[in-house]
């Protein structure tokens, strides 16, 4: 996200106090979401929101903010993989809400910070090349991760014991449903901002130690945050390099098919609810 598309801020992107607010910022996320470690974890959320607002620009300021406003209520949200009504509701309710009110609020007073912009300005090989590869790399990924290193994760999806449609069709909706929350969130809303305060490489691993933070909290154990994390630089660099959602979004779930595909088979051999 280039900073020309919003108000560029004032002062050195780099300048000590700027970079200790994010890397609390990114440390809250990590303490709060994950470990639910309330007392430590607030403490280091309350340094970044002090170092935030002595910035002597006020854009610096709100953005910070809004992002702190986020890592507050994800603290507090159900994130797990539970499918049931009553959880898809507060989990849904939790998750619109971080995406939603940075929009509201910048766009009122910070405009161009945090967009939607579906569809790429122009056609690019190599932009296709990244979504062509991410087949058969999402393939290996799923086969390491749960046929060899850690066997066990798959069930922190639950599926009853005996094969049931409605569940499954329900881990279908939820894996996609926080697929695409996902990208809105992490990429075009964490990484958009964070993107306007700072240098590409130093906002990609940012918003990248916040992707892992959520989905480690989700069920990516084991290896899972190494896995992330790698992913959510490379999501971050295709939006960086596209400046739209549709690649992201589109890679996306091609990983969650496999993931989805994964943990269906771990439940129930045999049974391939997709084709691969």
């Amino acid at each position: 996200m280039k900073t020309t598309q919003a108000a560029a801020i004032q002062g050195n992107p780099l300048a000590p106090t700027r970079l200790a607010a994010l890397a609390t910022f990114c440390a809250s996320g990590a303490i709060l979401i994950p470990y639910a470690l309330y007392l430590p974890g607030g403490l280091v959320w309350g340094a970044s929101l002090v170092l935030s607002l002595r910035d002597s620009d006020p854009r610096f300021r709100l953005r910070m903010g809004v992002l702190l406003g986020c890592i507050a209520i994800l603290a507090f949200a159900p994130i797990h993989t539970d499918t049931s009504d009553a959880h898809f509701v507060a989990l849904s309710a939790c998750f619109l809400a971080v995406i939603l009110l940075p929009y509201l609020v910048l766009r009122v007073s910070d405009p161009g910070v945090v967009r939607y912009r579906l569809f790429p300005r122009r056609f690019r090989w190599l932009d296709l090349a990244y979504v062509g590869i991410s087949i058969p790399l999402s393939w290996l990924a799923f086969e390491i991760y749960f046929g060899w290193a850690n066997p066990e994760v798959p069930n922190n999806w639950f599926l009853p014991p005996v094969r049931d449609m409605e569940a499954i069709w329900r881990l279908f909706i939820g894996i996609n449903g926080v697929g695409i929350w996902d990208e809105l969130f992490f990429v075009n809303t964490v990484f958009a901002v964070l993107r306007s305060l700072f240098p590409y490489r130093v906002a990609n691993l940012g918003q990248s130690i916040i992707y892992t933070a959520v989905l480690y909290d989700m069920a990516f154990t084991g290896i899972g945050p190494i896995l992330v994390f790698v992913f959510a630089l490379t999501q971050g660099a295709m939006f960086e390099s596209t400046e739209n959602l549709l690649y992201v979004i589109v890679v996306h779930l091609i990983v969650d098919a496999f993931l989805f595909s994964g943990i269906v088979a771990h439940h129930y051999p045999g049974f391939a609810p997709l084709p691969f």
